[in-house]
C-alpha cells in the first residue's frame, strides 16, 4: 500500500518460505507477481505465478493472470499455452474468449474462429462471441464477413461501443468511408476517444488523391486546344527553343516525399480520357504541329507543410517554330505512396486542365 515493491516482494517470499503448504502461500505468490509488476519486471512476475501454480495447478484465475502478461509483451504462443490450462480448469466464456484471443494474435485463425464460436453458444445473448469473431475476420481481410459481426454485436448491446470502432474500422478498410464515418459521428457523442481514435485511422488508410491544381501564370493548363507554343510564353516563338514550365498539384492528405519527388512515379502525357469532351484535341485528329511531352518531369518538389507537388517539365518548340499544344487535356499522373505507405486511390490519381479535378 505504501508501493515499497521491493519491500512487498521480501515479505511475501518469507511468507512462503514460512509455510509453503499454507492454503495463504498460493496468495502470497501471486501478490508477489503483481509486486513485481508495479515494478516492470516481468521475469519476475512469471516465476512468481508459475510458483504460485506449482503449488496449486487448479487455479484457472493465475493461469488467465500469466496469460495476460505474456499477451501483453506479444508472446502470444506463451499466453495460448497458458489459457489453454486455464480452460481446461474452467471452461467458462471468459476463458474461452481469452484463448481466441491469444489463437489470433498468434495467427492461429481456425483455432480462433473454433473458440470465439464456442463463446457465442455459451452467451448467445451477449455481444463477445460476435465480436471476437469480428476481429478474427478482419484480422484475415475478410472484411465484409466482420461487418456482419460487428453488426450483430451492436444489436445484442447497444452500449457496446468497441463494436461500433471496430465496424467503422472494417469500413474503413473496405473503402466505405462515409459508412465508417457514420460511425465517428455517432461515438463522438458517447465515446469521443473511441471516435477520436477511429477518425485517424480513417485518415491513414483513406487513399490519397489529387484535390485540385493550383493556377499558374506559369502554365496556363485552361488555354485551348491549337494553343501556339509561343502563346504559353514568348521565348518559345525560335525554332527548337525550349523552356521549364511548372503545376502546382493539392493532395489531401500527408505524402512520402521520397515517392513524390521520384520522377519515375510521374507520368505527364496527352489525355487518355474517353468521357465528353475529355479526349485529347477533343478527340479531333491530332495536327502536324502538335508537340510531344517528356513522360517525366525534370523533377519534383514536395511541399510537406501545404501537401503539394510541384511537377518541373520541359516544352520544346518544333523546327519549324510553328508547334501547338492542348494544354486542358495534358493529363498528369502520379502512382506513388503517401505516408502512411497506401498507393493513390486511382480514380483520382491524375489531373488535367479540362475537368479542372482529378
Amino acid at each position: 500500500m505504501r508501493q515499497n515493491f521491493e519491500g512487498a516482494i521480501k515479505e511475501f517470499r518469507r511468507s512462503v518460505g514460512l509455510a509453503p503448504n499454507s492454503s495463504y502461500s498460493t496468495d502470497a505468490s501471486e501478490y508477489m507477481a503483481n509486486a513485481y509488476l508495479a515494478l516492470g519486471e516481468s521475469d519476475g512476475a512469471v516465476k512468481a505465478y508459475e510458483a504460485a501454480l506449482r503449488r496449486n495447478p487448479t487455479r484457472d484465475d493465475i493461469y488467465i493472470s500469466l496469460g495476460n502478461l505474456h499477451f501483453s509483451e506479444e508472446r502470444y504462443d506463451e499466453a495460448a499455452e497458458a489459457y489453454e490450462k486455464a480452460v481446461k480448469i474452467w471452461p467458462g466464456s471468459e476463458n474461452h474468449y481469452a484463448l481466441g484471443q491469444a489463437y489470433m494474435n498468434a495467427g492461429r485463425y481456425s483455432d480462433a474462429d473454433q473458440e470465439f464460436n464456442a463463446v457465442l453458444r455459451m452467451d448467445p445473448d451477449k455481444p463477445n462471441g460476435h465480436y471476437g469473431l469480428g476481429l478474427n475476420f478482419s484480422r484475415q481481410g475478410r472484411y465484409e464477413d466482420a461487418i456482419v459481426q460487428f453488426k450483430e454485436a451492436v444489436r445484442l448491446n447497444e452500449d457496446f461501443y468497441d463494436g461500433y470502432a471496430e465496424l467503422g474500422y472494417a469500413y474503413a478498410d473496405i473503402g466505405e468511408i462515409d459508412s465508417a464515418q457514420n460511425q465517428v459521428d455517432f461515438l463522438k457523442r458517447v465515446s469521443p476517444e473511441l471516435a477520436d481514435t477511429l477518425s485517424r485511422y480513417m485518415y491513414k488508410v483513406d487513399p490519397p488523391k489529387f484535390m485540385f491544381a493550383h493556377a499558374s501564370i506559369d502554365f496556363n493548363y485552361y488555354f485551348p486546344w491549337k494553343t501556339p507554343l509561343s502563346s504559353l510564353d514568348a521565348y518559345l516563338t525560335a525554332p527548337n527553343a525550349e523552356k521549364t514550365f511548372s503545376m502546382t498539384l493539392q493532395f489531401d492528405k500527408e505524402m512520402d516525399r521520397e515517392s513524390v519527388e521520384n520522377v519515375l512515379n510521374w507520368h505527364i502525357g496527352r489525355s487518355t480520357q474517353s468521357g465528353p469532351g475529355q479526349a485529347y484535341n477533343f478527340g479531333r485528329p491530332v495536327p502536324d504541329t502538335e508537340i510531344n511531352l517528356p513522360p517525366l518531369p525534370k523533377h519534383v518538389y514536395y511541399d510537406a507543410d501545404n501537401l503539394t507537388a510541384t511537377v518541373y517539365f520541359n516544352i520544346r518548340q518544333n523546327d519549324a517554330g510553328d508547334g501547338t499544344i492542348d494544354p486542358s487535356h495534358i493529363e498528369f499522373k502520379f502512382s506513388g505512396e503517401d505516408a502512411y505507405g497506401y498507393k493513390m486511390d486511382s480514380k483520382h490519381d491524375q489531373f488535367m486542365g479540362f475537368s479542372r479535378i482529378a
